[in-house]
């Protein structure tokens, strides 16, 4: 999950680092919208697309198998608990997300509140929110904010530019930015994409609304007042003191010509690089694999035939077997269970006795827990005799299984396990 996470922060990074420099200056507003709009979805999506071509099929039989154990005769291996199953990782996130999500439901409180406070008039395809004794001027869907303040020679100005906003529907696109905030709180590219497709919005409403004007009047009547801003991320601001500069600048910019559009075509050698990315990081997973699957090729042929009618891939059986204590299904915490077996029973001055080096006594280990729950036909793969000797003593010293069932009956089923000492 975290290899998947920096994945899609690395390619959101890409995709604005493309809109800065070679988009954020034209002129093609709706087309810059959509594309700050589709490249964090793809950037979601990409991961899970792999090219064939570029990987290398991996045998299905070693395709399942446990989590890597590794043990550490300097750290001691406590009990099995409740704080130990706590995933603090999982655990601020979820704090992230709830404060988030608090944080959104403030925002569109105040929404609320505004519209049940004060003057509300239907309108031709709106409904204007009348704002005492205030100069904001902001949008949300079809809700059009309007301070009293504001010289009435301007507020005709003011409705239409919000007008756009809301017959674009820009609000849309805004919340699709609180969600993905509320979810990936933590990547702050989001941040950085809801602040450029705010202004690409402000751009959008200032190109229609300057048409009823000159763009120096238009100017002008924007610099006069000074509109005070409403601290809520998803509604669409008439001023914004950050957007000012830019938004002149842009509504006294010359149309970008047509062949400029071509530089949209930059995706095309970018998502083709992501994809050799993806499918190369897969590639390389898949070497890893392949790496146990040649370790665990003797384990396989050492199978005997009783073995091999007796044994059930994990991923066939209805029930995997279920390791006393944990939960059905479970293959964390059998792995983890495993773990603390060997951290409890293992020989730790074995291997150093032995002259190996640390952190390269690699071992794997094949087993079957057969149709009563017994480990049986345990056999390892290690650097040394002794330590296989060693492994097979510590696994035969297992206890005994739940076993795992296929169509209501209980069977025996394989597992592979590497270990690093």
């Amino acid at each position: 999950m975290i290899n998947y996470i920096l994945q899609v922060i690395l390619f959101q990074v890409l995709f604005l680092a493309i809109y800065d420099f070679f988009l954020s200056k034209e002129t093609f507003f709706t087309k810059n919208r959509w594309y700050l709009i589709s490249t964090p979805i793809l950037s979601f999506i990409l991961p899970f697309i792999k090219i064939p071509t570029l990987q290398r099929a991996v045998s299905e039989d070693f395709s399942i198998h446990l989590p890597e154990i590794v043990l550490s005769p300097d750290k001691v291996i406590q009990e099995t608990s409740f704080y130990q199953s706590i995933n603090y990782t999982v655990v601020l996130f979820w704090l992230g997300v709830s404060f988030f999500s608090l944080l959104f439901l403030v925002k569109l409180y105040k929404i609320v509140t505004l519209i049940s406070k004060y003057e509300v008039f239907k309108r031709t395809g709106y409904t204007l929110v009348l704002l005492p004794n205030q100069t904001k001027a902001f949008s949300f869907f079809n809700f059009i904010f309007l301070g009293k303040k504001i010289p009435e020679s301007h507020q005709a100005q003011v409705i239409e530019h919000e007008l756009v906003h809301s017959k674009q529907k820009h609000s849309l696109d805004l919340l699709f930015f609180e969600f993905l905030k509320i979810m990936m709180w933590f990547n702050p590219m989001i941040f950085l994409y809801q602040k450029r497709i705010t202004l690409v919005h402000e751009y959008i409403s200032d190109e229609v609304a300057a048409k009823s004007e000159t763009k120096e009047s238009y100017i002008n009547n924007l610099l006069s007042n000074f509109f005070q801003v409403e601290s809520i991320a998803f509604v669409n601001q008439f001023y914004n003191q950050t957007f000012i500069k830019k938004r002149i600048i842009m509504i006294k910019k010359t149309q970008s010509k047509q062949i400029n559009q071509l530089k949209y075509l930059l995706l095309m050698p970018l998502l083709a690089s992501m994809l050799f990315y993806t499918s190369c990081t897969s590639k390389s997973n898949k070497d890893k694999l392949d790496q146990l699957i040649q370790e665990n090729k003797q384990l396989k042929e050492s199978l005997n035939a009783k073995n091999r009618e007796l044994g059930v891939s994990f991923m066939s059986v209805n029930k995997a077997p279920i390791y006393p204590g944990c939960d059905q299904g479970d293959k964390d915490c059998f792995s983890k269970m495993v773990q603390t077996h060997f951290s409890k029973n293992f020989d730790h001055d074995l291997s150093n006795t032995l002259g190996l080096d640390s952190g390269k006594k690699r071992v794997f280990i094949g087993f079957i827990i057969d149709d009563e729950g017994n480990v049986v036909d345990v056999n390892a793969r290690a650097p040394h005799i002794d330590i296989k000797n060693e492994v097979i003593r510590v696994m035969n010293t297992l206890p005994k299984m739940i076993p795992g069932e296929n169509n209501g009956k209980k069977v025996a089923v394989k597992y592979a396990i590497p270990l690093l000492l």
